[in-house]
């Protein structure tokens, strides 16, 4: 049996209160992950140094932190993608989470820094084309 719209469709689907609950994890992983980058940037020239000089036996003080900073990154990625959440931008801490709206599959649209899920957008537009999420009706 074809399976078609399944293929494209989110393994996960998300409630405004779900979403909103992840926000503390995302915090921690997304965190982590701009702590290890900038640890990436700062390093990558004595890193390349040493890796120019590496067939001549060459090595960094700052390698053992280059290789972890990457394992960390890696890790928190993949614990964030586990969770159904897509990360749009690492350096805004942008966070998408497939959604249904209207009978359709949207974003929720998080940004770290914000303390709840505020805002939406359709799966073929992003952060710049993002709309106010309104009150439910009761």
């Amino acid at each position: 049996m074809a399976r078609d719209e399944n293929e494209t469709s989110p393994d996960r689907v998300f409630s405004l209160f779900e979403a909103n609950q992840l926000i503390p994890q995302l915090q921690s992983h997304l965190s982590t992950v701009q702590r290890c980058k900038a640890i990436l940037i700062n390093t990558r020239e004595e890193v390349g140094k040493a890796s120019a000089n590496a067939p001549l036996g060459g090595g960094t003080a700052v390698g053992a932190r280059y290789v972890k900073s990457l394992q960390d990154i890696s890790t928190n990625l993949h614990a964030i993608h586990e969770l159904g959440v897509v990360v749009k931008d690492i350096d805004l801490g942008l966070c998408d989470f497939p959604h249904v709206r209207n009978g359709r599959v949207v974003y929720l649209c998080w940004k770290l820094g914000e303390s709840e899920v505020r805002w939406w957008h359709e799966v073929t537009t992003g952060y710049k084309d993002r709309c106010p999420i309104e009150e439910e009706p009761t």
